[in-house]
């Protein structure tokens, strides 16, 4: 484990400036206002190799690179903070224990791309999260940190909290838009993207927490020590979020590079009552569900993509040999079939049409042939929904019937080796 960008969660009183101040809190905006060009610091952070670390893993120095060529005297900076995909925490521990950084790191993103007006959208089953935000955004204001003429400088720069309301498709950046806008949050169709025509019609630049929260941190070692962390295309750190079956659950902050196994085994200590593993699920319910001979994948976001996985919020649920598959998958497409915002036809008809197929082979009247409509099903929702919530949907069940097809063919011939589905003979 490292401590890098969580550093001071934990080891300082989040509310309290001087001790983030004392720790090098501000060191960074000091520096970029007073020593640096917009221009420098967007290279600084390409230079950094920074991928976004809510899921897409795109290079965060492009992104606010095209947000800064727009010629618009009005653009915007958004901070993610709707942690919303099931078993991820970790963007809580950063906003509870250090929320000083992530608008340091939100500040310097506004003075970089030429914003003047930021928004912090955050889940709205966090509200002691939020209470210290706007305590947080009082303070910095009082400070001078925050509002007209920060330090002295001709740059002014303010932040706005928003609540969601629960929607798991918020956490999708054009459906967080058109919350922030008070309409329903249902994902906008793409282009235009947010970089050129986002809130409001206005070029928008949409950052995640746990990124956000990286910024102060390369611009205070520079991009170079930065990359000694991690590997040549992942540099950096990842806070996993570690759930499940698993001796020591929670957030670690691990360098890029490591493998499953290391984490499990050596940081996590196994898993619990002895029991053997069965599968890791990495992304959330919207993640790969790997079998124990994929263990020694590493965390990388081109390695995983050469195995068509992805790290998504960094999410890693460990599940025992007790676990069914498909009372798993049942229990996961349900969930997207509830979140769906309905908007388009392949996510909205095809978790409902996956669940009822489900429920037959569970219940002993599936056929081979399921088995085959189940995987046209998910092949179309991850080619053809809008957004990436239905396009991600279908990603445990595809895994699933690659990783453990005999599963599924011993549900259809009437039993199940764990007999935790409630159903089948075992």
């Amino acid at each position: 484990m490292v401590n890098l960008i969580s550093r001071l969660c934990g080891k300082i009183s989040p509310l309290s400036i001087k001790d983030y101040k004392n720790n090098k809190g501000f060191k960074a905006l000091e520096k970029v206002l007073f020593k640096m060009e917009p221009e420098d610091i967007i290279d600084e952070i390409k230079n950094s190799n920074l991928r976004g670390r809510g899921g897409a893993a795109f290079p965060t120095g492009l992104k606010w690179s095209f947000v800064a060529s727009e010629k618009n005297e009005c653009k915007y900076v958004i901070c993610n903070a709707d942690e919303g995909e099931p078993g991820t925490f970790k963007d809580k521990i950063l906003l509870d224990g250090c929320p000083f950084q992530i608008i340091e790191g939100m500040i310097i993103a506004g003075y970089a791309v030429g914003a003047k007006t930021g928004y912090i959208y955050i889940r709205g089953e966090y509200p002691k999260s939020r209470n210290i935000l706007t305590k947080a955004l009082d303070i910095l204001r009082n400070e001078g940190y925050l509002g007209k003429n920060i330090l002295g400088k001709e740059f002014s720069f303010d932040i706005e909290i928003r609540s969601g309301a629960g929607a798991y498709v918020c956490g999708e950046e054009t459906a967080l838009i058109e919350s922030i806008e008070g309409n329903p949050g249902r994902s906008r169709f793409k282009p235009p993207y947010p970089p050129n025509q986002g809130l409001w019609g206005r070029p928008t630049l949409v950052n995640n927490v746990e990124t956000l929260a990286n910024i102060p941190i390369i611009l205070s070692i520079g991009s170079k020590e930065y990359k000694e962390y991690g590997t040549e295309s992942s540099a950096g750190t990842k806070l996993l979020s570690v759930s499940g079956s698993i001796v020591n659950k929670g957030v670690y902050e691990v360098e890029f590079g490591i493998t499953l196994r290391e984490v499990i085994y050596d940081i996590c200590g196994g898993l619990r009552d002895n029991k053997k593993l069965k599968f890791v699920q990495l992304g959330g319910s919207s993640g790969a569900c790997l079998p124990k001979e994929m263990l020694d994948t590493k965390l990388d976001f081109d390695k995983l993509n050469e195995l068509d996985i992805g790290l998504g919020s960094g999410a890693v649920f460990v599940s025992n040999e007790d676990t069914c598959i498909l009372d798993f998958i049942k229990s996961t497409m349900e969930f997207f079939k509830h979140e769906s915002c309905g908007k388009c036809t392949p996510c909205r008809e095809g978790n409902r049409h996956i669940i009822n197929i489900i429920n037959r082979i569970i219940d002993g009247d599936g056929t081979e042939r399921d088995l085959e409509l189940l995987n046209s099903l998910a092949l179309l929702m991850k080619d053809t929904s809008l957004c990436g919530l239905g396009q991600a949907a279908p990603t445990a069940l595809i895994t699933t019937m690659k990783y453990f097809s005999e599963e599924y063919i011993e549900h259809i011939k009437g039993y199940c080796k764990t007999g935790s589905c409630g159903k089948g003979e075992f």
